[in-house]
This record gives C-alpha cells, structure tokens and sequence, in this order.
C-alpha cells in the first residue's frame, strides 16, 4: 500500500503586515510551486493573501519538515526582496508556522478552504 501523507502549512507575514500584493502573490505562487517541485512535493492547493498563505500538500513519505519550510519561507523572501519584486517593504516572514495532516476524508475540505481564502480575506 503505497504512503500518503498530505498537510495543511499556513504560515504569515510578520506582525501580520500586509506585505502581500498582486505582484508578489503571483511570485509566490510560481515560486512556491518551483521550490516544493524540488522538495518532490505535490502542491494541492495554495491560498495566498496580503498576510498569510495557506498551501495543501502531498508529502513524501520521508521529508524534512524544517528544511521544507525554510525553503518556502526563507528562500521566497529572500529572492523577492532581492530582485525587486516587493515594491515598499522588504517581504518578512513571521518566525513561526502551522503543518497539521489531513485525513484523506477531510481533503477535499482543506482544499476547499484554502481555495476560498480570497473569499474570506481580501485577496491580493
């Protein structure tokens, strides 16, 4: 029986400050993307607003859950503040972060949830 593990990560801006527009949005996603396409995982589903994001994975059945994280974290700020992409502020990340699992019959819940954050926040 071949191991499925899938997770809800959210983590946000620091001091909850709206650093996230459209232009970085849109380098999040194809970055976040990129980079869990190097740590072999599945993107579900990503849900990004002006404070926070929220990502819906399938990991593999042996990851390093801090290096992942720094990964999408540490490395996004770090490009985008460095290229240019943040036109006020430097994108800063809050230290900590949020991975719950979640149970194959609660997928395609998370994945509605993160899918409608535009809903509940104002999407950048």
């Amino acid at each position: 029986m071949p191991v499925r593990i899938y997770a809800h990560l959210s983590w946000t801006t620091f001091g909850r400050l709206p650093f996230i527009d459209e232009t970085v949005g849109a380098f999040l996603k194809r970055f976040l993307l990129e980079e869990a396409t190097r740590h072999r995982v599945r993107v579900i589903e990503v849900g990004i607003v002006r404070d926070h994001v929220h990502m819906i994975l399938q990991l593999p059945s042996c990851f390093d859950v801090p290096r992942m994280v720094q990964g999408f974290k540490g490395a996004s700020a770090g490009i985008a503040n460095r290229d240019g992409i943040v036109r006020k502020e430097s994108l800063r990340w809050d230290r900590s972060y949020d991975l719950r699992s979640v149970g194959l019959h609660l997928l395609k819940t998370a994945v509605s949830y993160v899918r409608k954050q535009g809903l509940h926040h104002q999407r950048p």
